[in-house]
């Protein structure tokens, strides 16, 4: 059965600092934190029209929800959880930085229904987290990774790709430093530079020069299946489309369909292996679910062998596991 949250957006509220990418009244479309209130009446009306409440989360994001005044805090939980288990929904997601992890905060959250903690760890190099004004270390992420999981929860991690001062190398690390914590979930973000953030003014200088599109989508696709392949699941990647986004941008790696533009190139590259890109026409066998995904995002897979005078064509089959691909037969021309 497919998860699903009831997003609840709290827009900077307990962010110590403001870092060089965020804009989240853009990135949520909100302008005011909700009251308890009001997160009572959401919480209501999607109680009696979701089918499945059991496999639904409450997921507060946003803001950096453990650092937010306590007072608040707790009256966001104390609503929230009035609608969590007993054929109700299955908990309570938040999203935090990894620096406003501690004990004391993980019992409170455990006590009121919370099933699951997202990191925003967006960088696992120093440095590029220095650059870029998160206020927290990659120690940091380990640190609050290893008690979140002391305690219970389920372990997201959430990284950024393509920031201010990264390279292919860093972004390399940061994946392999994300595997090596093994969280139960991974939401990947490319960079988008919004209006009025730090990184449109560095944009603007020319200081920042962001990577090509094609390194992202490389970068991405790569660490989506290094990420699945060991069995933590991406449960994001690209920001959702938005007209806010889209009307805010000034730059970066946004694309409303995004992780099909990855996973589009994960096939690609397979096809690649498997062929060497020698003239022919093939068949191969794939996932039923993925064969639009092979084919590429409006065709592009088919066009690009097409220029390598290769014909392909793809058969469903339901035991072959995601992103891997079998040929069939080949017929040389």
């Amino acid at each position: 059965m497919k998860h699903s949250n009831i997003s609840i957006f709290i827009p900077h509220k307990g962010c110590p600092n403001k870092c060089s990418f965020c804009n989240q009244h853009t990135i949520s479309g909100a302008e005011k934190s909700p009251t308890a209130e009001e997160v009572f009446q959401i919480c209501e009306k999607a109680f009696s029209e979701i089918r499945s409440p059991e496999n639904t989360e409450i997921a507060f994001f946003g803001g950096s929800f453990t650092a937010i005044p306590r007072e608040y805090m707790l009256q966001l939980l104390e609503t929230a959880v009035q609608f969590v288990g007993d054929g109700k929904f299955h908990g309570i997601r938040i999203s935090t930085r990894p620096d406003c992890i501690d004990s004391e905060v993980l019992e409170i959250l455990k006590n009121y229904g919370v099933t699951s903690i997202e990191l925003g760890a967006q960088s696992m190099n120093d440095n590029v987290l220095r650059f870029n004004d998160r206020g927290h270390t990659a120690e940091d992420v380990f640190r609050a990774s290893c008690l979140i999981r002391d305690y219970g929860f389920e372990l997201g991690l959430q990284m950024m790709v393509g920031l201010y001062g990264s390279t292919e190398k860093n972004e390399s690390e940061t994946i392999q430093k994300i595997l090596e914590i093994r969280p139960d979930t991974v939401r990947i973000y490319p960079v988008v530079i919004l209006r009025n953030t730090r990184l449109a003014e560095l944009l603007e200088t020319g200081e920042y020069r962001p990577f090509e599109m094609d390194t992202v989508i490389e970068i991405c696709s790569d660490a989506i299946v290094r990420f699945e392949s060991v069995g933590i699941k991406v449960i994001k990647c690209g920001l959702h489309a938005s007209e806010f986004v889209e009307n805010d941008m000034v730059g970066g790696f946004y694309h409303p369909a995004f992780r099909e533009l990855c996973e589009s190139r994960i096939y690609r590259r397979k096809i690649s292996e498997i062929t060497e890109n020698k003239s022919g026409r093939y068949v191969f066998r794939i996932n039923d679910r993925c064969i639009s995904k092979a084919l590429g995002h409006g065709k592009s897979n088919i066009e690009f062998f097409r220029e390598y005078g290769m014909e392909i064509k793809f058969t469903g089959d339901s035991n072959i596991p995601v992103y891997e691909v079998v040929e069939v037969k080949q017929f040389v021309p």
